[in-house]
């Protein structure tokens, strides 16, 4: 007899496509950025002491701007609107 079942971790990374893409659709909200304009999103480890394990880093790439970029301190699948909000808030000031 067969059993199928899902792991946690496979159903964490089904959610992962449509984090990226929920970040990268925040993070042009937040910055009124335009279509010609690249959001690049990538989750990070980090070994340093004062670092967290992960942390979610968004570049953002356009032909007439230079490159720009900020960094959430928690992994992609637990980055929230309101992380890209104030984290492009933060970038901007």
């Amino acid at each position: 007899m067969f059993s199928f079942s899902t792991s946690e971790k496979s159903m964490q990374t089904i959610g992962v496509p449509k984090r990226v893409a929920d970040i990268k659709t925040w993070t042009k909200a937040a910055l009124s950025l335009g279509e010609g304009t690249v959001v690049s999103v990538n989750e990070l480890s980090c070994s340093q002491p004062d670092c967290p394990p992960k942390q979610v880093v968004v570049l953002i790439l356009s032909h007439t701007e230079p490159l720009r970029t900020f960094a959430i301190h928690k992994s992609l699948l637990d980055t929230q609107e309101g992380d890209v909000e104030s984290a492009a808030a933060e970038m901007q000031a």
